[in-house]
């Protein structure tokens, strides 16, 4: 891990004193006989097998399941923080929604010169057949996951969108619903904002965004590729919380203009819904001929106001890491303000001056595809062999539009529980975010990640990674 004075840990301070925000926690951890945890944090780890809770919450094109640990140790933020940083994320989750509007319309921000044309050209996820579509509402992304990192008291740093499909939820609910029934008496002694009641909110949020042909309360269903999706756990647990129906692309048909589900009782049609599955085989006639996952038609629904799809097709493209380094700009250009949550550094190997540098510090850099995802594809710096520097050189070279540059973050550390007591780990955070014609809804938390190898800035369940509990304390 290095020099641990460079971390800030978020629960100790550099005297080793407890920081406000852990006091209550750690006056009732250190009363705690360490036997009692030792046993109840192998009970968590049996908890979770038990209720087969494995999948990658990130890049969930990684067939292989896994259960991803679970650290007892809660991360805990202030009501105060928490305030700060809602702020910044609602602004900047506004802007995503007007930027990706305005991609789809006028294209005002090219027209003005704040974001290169080629960024579009050359983006997988830029959905032409969305161009002059205004989804229902004009929301864009119903859902979206802005992941934070934290390098000081008050330093937070958005270090990637996730206005796709991000996952990861069930995490976070599954985390604090196995916290409370392990320490139900710590609940009462630390007051902590709920997250339970996300599934509700969810439930809510889409169901304001009914397309114009819903008729009566709105149909709200999940639609999943099925068992063999490695967050297949996740869609049916999220569709169970919410009472919305469970379906496959085979359980749903284009019947008088509307999309319906297959039912004991007939057709009955949909009015919104909750995909899992990627642009690309969400309608054959429109994308991918061979997608058995999706719906013959449901495109030409979409466009006459017959559906509601979340997130809208076509909102990957805002995931792009280029696009990523303009979001400052992005920011100021559809809300007029400064950004409150910056971005981390970042530099565009499609610039000569940018590559130049690059090329000259990359045993100091993290290095990263442009589209990648889940930890893959990337360099750091800092822990790579002199033959893996080699390799992404040549790789740099040949295909700079394909790469972004940051910095090595000293990111902040939270501990982790071990039969030798707690350790110092790394953390991010990724919050979740409700989007509807009635605003804006940021659950109180999120889902912490956190790196369990000692020293490892990679917090990717891919790449052997845990989740915490993520509290946030009320005023």
């Amino acid at each position: 891990m290095g020099d641990q004075t460079q971390n800030f840990d978020e629960m100790f301070d550099e005297h080793g004193q407890t920081r406000p925000a852990y006091s209550d926690y750690c006056g009732w951890y250190d009363a705690q006989d360490a036997v009692l945890l030792n046993r109840k944090s192998s009970e968590a780890d049996e908890s979770f097998r038990r209720t087969g809770i494995t999948f990658n919450v990130y890049g969930e094109d990684e067939a292989e399941e896994r259960l991803i640990p679970f650290d007892m140790i809660p991360r805990i933020i202030t009501a105060g923080e928490w305030r700060r940083l809602t702020r910044g994320i609602e602004q900047r989750v506004r802007a995503l929604n007007a930027f990706l509007y305005d991609l789809y319309h006028r294209q005002e921000i090219i027209r003005a010169g704040r974001l290169p044309e080629r960024l579009l050209r050359g983006n997988n996820a830029w959905l032409p057949n969305m161009v002059g579509m205004t989804p229902p509402g004009g929301i864009y992304t119903h859902i979206v996951g802005i992941d934070l990192v934290r390098t000081g008291p008050d330093k937070w740093f958005v270090l990637e969108d996730n206005a796709r499909t991000p996952s990861g939820v069930s995490y976070m609910l599954e985390n604090r619903e196995t916290m409370m029934a392990m320490f139900p008496d710590l609940f009462s002694r630390v007051a902590v904002e709920s997250v339970s009641d996300y599934p509700r909110r969810l439930a809510r949020s889409l169901a304001a965004c009914a397309p114009p042909k819903c008729e009566g309360k709105p149909n709200v269903a999940v639609l999943t590729p099925g068992i063999y999706n490695s967050a297949y756990f996740e869609h049916a647990f999220l569709a169970d919380q919410m009472g919305a129906e469970l379906v496959e692309g085979s359980d749903l048909r284009v019947v008088n203009g509307r999309v319906q589900m297959r039912t004991t009782r007939g057709f009955k049609p949909i009015d919104v819904l909750y995909r899992r599955v990627d642009d690309d085989y969400l309608d054959p006639l429109t994308f991918e001929p061979g997608s058995l996952l999706g719906v013959p038609g449901i495109m030409d629904v979409y466009r006459s106001g017959g559906i509601t799809i979340a997130n809208a097709p076509g909102t990957g493209v805002s995931d792009d890491k280029a696009i990523y380094s303009f979001m400052p700009e992005i920011v100021e250009f559809y809300t007029g303000e400064k950004p409150l949550l910056p971005n981390v550094q970042t530099w565009r190997c499609a610039d000569a001056d940018s590559l130049a540098y690059v090329l000259d510090n990359l045993e100091e850099l993290v290095v990263k595809e442009v589209h990648g995802s889940g930890g893959y594809g990337m360099l750091i710096g800092p822990t790579a062999a002199k033959k893996e520097i080699r390799a992404f050189r040549a790789k740099l070279e040949s295909n700079p539009d394909n790469y972004i540059a940051q910095p090595t973050l000293s990111l902040s550390t939270c501990p982790i529980f071990t039969k030798k007591g707690l350790v110092p780990r790394h953390v991010d955070l990724r919050p979740y975010v409700l989007v509807s014609p009635d605003g804006i809804d940021i659950t109180p938390g999120g889902l912490s990640r956190v790196a369990l190898k000692k020293g490892s800035l990679v917090v990717n369940s891919s790449q052997g990674g845990g989740t915490k509990d993520t509290w946030v304390l009320k005023d």
